[in-house]
Parts: structure tokens; sequence; C-alpha cells
């Protein structure tokens, strides 16, 4: 009998707890999505490089960075436009931030372009439907009402290879780095001189395909590391691609990249021999691209293969 008043308040207090409790509208939380590459990118490049290097253009209705560089030589020698690979930046230690700072001692001002994100669902939006596509869709209610034994079994047929990465996906990065490749080349443009592109990886290989479309772009040299499309078909229409562009082409590779860049490379040179293009080179590096004695030679190879044109 003792206890009973205590078992009594503590009853009582349970059960206010689970009124009030019950009684709160539960929510569930928001899904915040993380920060997109570029805005990091973009934020780190603010904040730990001079004000005086960075430069903010307009592309359409986007706003994106580039590095900007003076030449410091005795003669100016042209513009280069350094293009990163994508989802890397333009400091990247693949090459870019050296070349960046190393070709003004020769006598070029350099751009450095921040890339586009990659819209991995590009690939996955739906088309709208129109009257002639909703024609085109199959009614399923009829199937359902036939026997199981009476519906016909798909007959066993060809079937591609998923792509790593889509056409779609591709195009879409395409669009958006052209975009920002034109408002930056129209602000080099202000201060005529030799246009000079310097390009990496999957970006390298998407300009490619632009300016084998657009030959009437004025365009001194075009320098590709390790051109590539992680894309099987396009991949391998880029041998041909190369031969077809108008500006004088270095085609450099490293002994270390990925098969599918190795094994197009004689391709790339039957082509360039069938379509006669005679300004074409392809060079090799050997060792590890983020090797000081590597960034040493790939400007050498740079500042010869310029040095012959203008």
């Amino acid at each position: 009998m003792v206890f009973a008043p205590f078992f009594k308040n503590t009853l009582f207090n349970v059960l206010l707890s689970s009124t009030l409790f019950l009684s709160m509208q539960v929510s569930a939380a928001e899904h915040i999505a993380p920060p997109s590459l570029s805005s990091i990118e973009n934020g780190d490049i603010e904040r730990l490089l001079p004000n005086d290097e960075i430069k903010s253009i307009l592309a359409g209705d986007t706003e994106f960075l580039s590095l900007y560089s003076e030449y410091m030589s005795a003669d100016f020698r042209g513009i280069v436009l350094l293009i990163p690979d994508w989802q890397t930046a333009p400091t990247n230690n693949a090459g870019m931030s050296f070349l960046r700072k190393e070709l003004n001692n020769l006598g070029y001002t350099t751009y450095a372009m921040t890339v586009p994100d990659i819209d991995w669902q590009a690939s996955k939006i739906a088309p709208p439907i129109t009257p002639e596509t909703a024609t085109s869709i199959p009614d399923t209610t009829e199937n359902a009402d036939k026997p199981a034994d009476i519906k016909k079994q798909p007959e066993p047929h060809h079937v591609d290879a998923i792509e790593k990465v889509t056409n779609e996906v591709l195009d879409n990065y395409k669009i958006n780095l052209i975009a920002r490749f034109n408002a930056l080349y129209q602000t080099a443009m202000e201060e005529p001189s030799n246009i000079v592109v310097i390009a990496q990886g999957t970006s390298a290989g998407v300009l490619l395909e632009h300016y084998a479309e657009f030959t009437d772009l004025q365009l001194n040299a075009f320098i590709s590391l390790s051109s590539y499309l992680p894309n099987t078909k396009r991949n391998k229409d880029l041998s041909q691609t190369t031969s077809l562009v108008t500006p004088a082409l270095l085609d450099i590779y490293y002994a270390d990249d990925n098969n599918e860049i190795l094994m197009n490379l004689k391709n790339r040179q039957r082509w360039v021999n069938r379509n006669a293009k005679f300004d074409y080179r392809q060079r090799a590096l050997f060792g590890l691209r983020d090797q000081p004695e590597q960034h040493a030679r790939l400007t050498k190879e740079i500042d010869g293969f310029l040095r012959r044109l203008f």
C-alpha cells in the first residue's frame, strides 16, 4: 500500500508523455542534396588563389570561373586555353596546373577553365508523349486476358552491350562544355593573337568532335592529352574524327593510359594517313604524369610543336 501512490504517479507521467508524443506532428527530415563538385572547386579556387587570377565569365545563364595568367617573357606568342578533363579541376596535378604557369615563361597568356558538372540522369529523362508516340505504346490489357500458354515468348535476339556512359550523358556534357568554351574563346579573342587549345581526357574528346563538325573556327593549334570518350562506339569513331580536325594537332598520350586509348592509337595514325592530315603529330610520355620531370617533358613537347607553327 505504501508504493501504490508512487506507481500511480509513475503511470500518470507515462500516459501523459505518450499523449504529448502522439500529439506532436512527426515530419520526416527533408532531403538535402550534397553540394555539386563545381561549387566545391569554385569555393577552393576563390579561397586559395589570388583574386587577380580569377575571372568570372558568363556562358548564357551560367556563370563559371577561369584562371587567368599573363605572359612573362619579352615576346608575346599567343593565348592558350586550358580545358581539364571532366570531374577535374583546372589546378590538377596531371599537367594543367604546371602548364598554366610554365607557359607564361614561354610567352603565352593562359586561361584555365572550370568544366561543368556531369548530369548522370540525362539518359533517364523520359521523352514527352506525343500523339505519334502514344499510338506506338503497346496495349497490355489485351495480353492480360490471354492464357499464359498462348502468350508468345520473345525469340533470342542480339542485344548490344550496355555502355559505361550513354550518348545522352556525353551529349549533355558536350553541350555545356562547348557553351563555356565559346564564351572563353570570345574572351580570348578580345586580344587578337594565336589561339591554342590544350584539352585533357573526355573534354578533349568532345572538343575534337566539335571541331571536326565546325571546321571554320579560327584556331592555330589543338593539343590533346589522353583524348578519350567513355563510350565504346564513339571512342572508336574518335580515331576518324581526329583526322578531320582543321588546326594542327598534337596527340599526346601516356604509357599508363587505359587500354581503350592505347588500342586506338594505330587506328588514329591510319586515318590520318588516309585523310592526308600532314600537321598531325603523336607523342608518348613514359612514367607518372604527376612528376615534375614529366611536366617538364610535356612542356618541352608542346613548346617544340608550337615553335614549328609560329
